[in-house]
């Protein structure tokens, strides 16, 4: 799959957990989420707040240039428009960009192709979060798990001792997303409750 169309994809998946919680009632916000330092609207934030970083990043600014534009609370009174209107201006950005471009990012310079594996694995990786977190479909698009894992498999030791992932969880089965999941140091079971 291309990874632009990957990405899109994987933005979507998360999108479509965010407008879940538009209809679960304000308490829905609140909710704990698998990553203990973040609420459900903490969670949505973050990821409001890379899309927003997108675009600048893929038009060739670098982190110095963007500073701290995006800093604090990006959701203010609507987070789930506040939500599709910085993925919507990501996945337009990304559908324009040669991905062979090189993209400036905090820890040095990479292809605009590997900015986009980034962001899909983060979408789908916090949207199993979003979803486990509000009880929302755990279930992912199969080509979207197969792709991120593929990606992920030459990527994990790194991202571990970089300490952007925590230590593996074990996982029961052969689900491809459960152990997806696990290597991004999820246990597949977590429940909010």
């Amino acid at each position: 799959m291309d990874v632009t169309e990957l990405h899109r994809r994987a933005v979507g998946e998360f999108a479509a957990r965010v407008d879940g919680i538009g209809t679960a009632g304000s308490g829905a916000w609140r909710g704990a989420t698998p990553c203990s330092d973040w609420d459900v609207r903490t969670l949505v934030n973050h990821l409001t707040y890379e899309n927003l970083w997108t675009a600048p990043l893929l038009g060739g600014a670098t982190v110095a240039e963007i500073g701290d534009r995006f800093e604090g609370d990006v959701l203010g009174d609507d987070p789930v428009g506040a939500f599709a209107a910085a993925s919507r201006e990501a996945t337009d950005a990304a559908s324009r960009i040669d991905t062979s471009e090189i993209v400036h990012l905090s820890f040095g310079d990479v292809p605009a192709s590997e900015y986009l594996y980034q962001l899909a694995a983060d979408h789908l990786i916090h949207g199993w979060d979003l979803a486990a977190a509000t009880d929302g479909d755990r279930r992912f698009d199969p080509d979207v798990v197969a792709a991120i894992a593929d990606w992920f498999a030459d990527r994990e030791a790194m991202y571990r001792e970089g300490g952007a992932i925590g230590a593996r969880v074990s996982s029961p089965g052969d689900d491809p997303q459960d152990r997806l999941v696990a290597g991004f140091g999820r246990d597949p079971a977590w429940r909010s409750r």
